[in-house]
């Protein structure tokens, strides 16, 4: 999916949105964002409202929606399958993106709609600023 997002500093913004929404995530930041696409229907409807917090990759599990980045593009996708430090990622229509390691797993998809996503306990990083 490919997003929409406000807030996005001027230097970010001659890379992608994805690409930048990634960057704030890797810095600790909790972002909602509206990506646009049809790969994660019914999960996630084109421009719903999701929000992203920090990952522990230690604790990811098949199902979980990560911001992930496959050969050089940053998709808001599933995990569909882990070997190791490896993760397989792919869309909900039943495509595959690719294998990457866990280090370029940016954030958890943490609520759609104001809706937290199950399964999601003990897995996001706490941000020392974060009440």
């Amino acid at each position: 999916m490919r997003c929409a997002a406000p807030g996005v500093p001027p230097k970010l913004r001659r890379v992608g949105m994805m690409d930048a929404v990634a960057a704030r995530v890797a810095q600790g930041e909790r972002v909602q964002f509206r990506p646009t696409g049809s790969s994660m229907v019914p999960l996630i409807v084109s421009r719903q409202l999701v929000t992203v917090a920090p990952v522990d990759t230690a604790k990811l599990e098949v199902d979980d929606i990560v911001l992930v980045r496959v050969a050089g593009t940053v998709y808001l996708h599933r995990v569909t399958a882990i070997a190791g430090q490896r993760v397989q990622i792919g869309n909900n229509r039943g495509g595959i993106n690719g294998w990457t390691s866990r280090d370029r797993v940016f954030g958890l998809c943490v609520e759609v709609d104001g809706v937290p996503r199950k399964d999601i306990a003990g897995k996001v990083l706490k941000n020392e600023d974060s009440p």
